[in-house]
């Protein structure tokens, strides 16, 4: 292995402070965009509220079990410290972004000696993670722990000392991307160990599987998927198959499953995630056939043991991403390390231009463009909306048969439930639904601090499930968003009806939807 070439310090003051700009620039200058930052930002802060660390909630009554906890701890601890604002929910983000920018640094050290520097300025400049740096997810948080995990390997395999606290580093940060993001989060074990298969080099690989460590890996991991399985009878079965099989083998969750799906998806992530350095990864791609003309033979696959490991980590979790029948653009977002380390080896110079600097002011002004875009799914404008629209104070919003804005919890202090008009069975976990309409009305009853939200076009609907119900909906202005928000009142009993008058019953046909619907700005 050749030796590592110093970099200067002004050039790494330089990449730390663009990192620095880069990952907290205008991070809280927008609301909480709804489903995802939303409902990530919402189980935490049940969580910081109930005192309950263990079982993720989206609301009082609801568990939330599509990923393992440790998002949202980390969410909620930083709310907790730093104040509850959409700038510290968005912290683990940006801190995971400067941590995979770090490590990138790192890793290039030991896999491109003397382009640490160029790979890390590719990859806090390439779009997909500076837009995902200003996201609520669990992708970013999943992306630093597994580089975490490659990075350890990399120290112990190509470091000077194999010494044994890089395996234990290893094993420690594939524990937290377990928790995190449950099993993909071991993907990029795979490629080590296909890696240590095709190249072996010095260091023998049953060394990677020692005792200690697979041991703090299962020490760190089980005990909450046992405490939580253990209070919930049936969850481990919906972790193996809801989660895992369902995501995997079939199209459950609508997802760009069809068998083009990830053409569709993974192309255009890769090819406007990697802007600007989208001409050099196609370069990697082109060269790539010639590289694997050498990695057939053994003395080819050793010599060029470094490139055969950015190959295969970028690769291998691709094909997988690919195979698998459950697509979204952020899956890829861990591959981005290891796409800077294939361009930064190719661009040293173009990384270290003036148009890097032009670049960066660009990503700086599209970050103040996010905040000020007008988004639907702003849960802070719909916030404003319902603070503007209620005289009293609000304590819970639900939505009926709409997708929940989460991010009120977050904006307006308050609980959100989504229900079902009908009286439909709900599935024990994750269910669509919190509860019916009909439970919601029978538990709150004509309660003024409840505001209801649904769709225009479902008005009619609702409004006649209200009334078989025994209550009429009150609207509270127009339409906005497309969306009617209204309170709920129990109808006056019915008036009997004198002789001189006639006789009969008055009914409430309840209030119809207005002629002038209006969108308030």
């Amino acid at each position: 292995m050749s030796a590592t070439r110093p970099t200067p310090h002004y050039l790494r003051l330089l990449v730390a402070i663009a990192a620095l700009l880069v990952a907290f620039s205008f991070l809280g200058s927008r609301g909480l965009w709804d489903p995802d930052e939303g409902r990530y930002t919402s189980v935490a802060l049940n969580m910081l509220d109930s005192g309950d660390w263990v079982t993720p909630r989206r609301n009082d009554d609801t568990g939330h079990w599509t990923k393992p906890p440790l998002t949202y701890w980390a969410i909620a601890g930083s709310v907790g410290v730093l104040g509850r604002s959409t700038w510290a929910a968005r912290v683990p983000s940006a801190l995971s972004f400067l941590l995979c920018t770090w490590l990138t640094w790192r890793c290039a050290r030991r896999l491109a000696p003397g382009m640490q520097a160029a790979s890390a300025v590719v990859y806090m400049t390439m779009l997909m993670p500076v837009i995902a740096g200003q996201l609520v997810t669990t992708d970013f948080l999943l992306a630093a722990t597994q580089s975490l995990a490659v990075y350890g390997f990399l120290e112990w395999r190509f470091g000077e000392e194999a010494r044994a606290r890089w395996l234990w580093l290893m094993w420690f940060a594939f524990a937290l991307a377990f928790l995190t993001k449950g099993p993909p989060g071991l993907l990029p074990l795979l490629v080590i160990t296909v890696f240590c298969l095709l190249a072996p080099g010095r260091r023998p690989p049953a060394r990677l599987h020692a005792l200690g460590g697979v041991l703090m890996f299962f020490a760190l991991v089980l005990p909450w998927f046992v405490v939580v399985t253990a209070e919930h009878p049936g969850l481990l079965s919906y972790f193996l198959h809801g989660e895992v099989l369902d995501r995997v083998a079939s199209d459950h969750f609508h997802r760009h499953g069809e068998w083009y799906g990830w053409l569709e998806v993974y192309l255009p992530t890769l090819v406007v995630g990697s802007l600007p350095w989208t001409l050099f990864l196609w370069r990697w791609f082109a060269r790539l056939p010639a590289a694997l003309g050498r990695w057939r033979h053994r003395s080819g696959r050793l010599n060029d043991a470094p490139a055969l490991f950015v190959a295969l980590w970028l690769l291998l979790p691709l094909l997988v991403f690919c195979i698998a029948r459950s697509r979204l653009p952020l899956y890829l977002l861990p591959l981005f390390v290891p796409i800077a380390l294939a361009i930064g080896a190719q661009a040293p110079k173009a990384a270290r231009s003036m148009w890097v600097a032009a670049w960066l002011s660009l990503l700086v002004l599209l970050r103040f463009g996010l905040g000020e875009y007008p988004a639907e799914d702003d849960a802070s404008a719909w916030a404003r909306e319902i603070h503007g629209r209620t005289p009293g104070a609000v304590r819970e919003v639900v939505f009926v048969d709409d997708m929940p804005r989460f991010g009120l919890h977050l904006h307006l202090g308050v609980q959100v439930e989504v229900l079902s008009i009908d009286d439909a069975r709900q599935p024990a976990f994750n269910p669509e639904f919190d509860e019916s309409l009909r439970t919601e009305l029978d538990e709150s009853g004509a309660d003024h601090s409840v505001v209801y939200v649904t769709k225009a076009r479902k008005w009619k609907r609702v409004v006649g499930k209200l009334e078989s119900l025994g209550y009429r909906a009150e609207p509270l202005g127009g339409v906005f968003n497309g969306r009617m928000l209204f309170e709920v009142d129990r109808i006056a009993p019915a008036k009997a009806v004198g002789p001189n008058t006639g006789t009969g019953v008055l009914h409430s046909a309840g209030p119809a939807l207005p002629a002038k619907a209006t969108t308030p700005a």
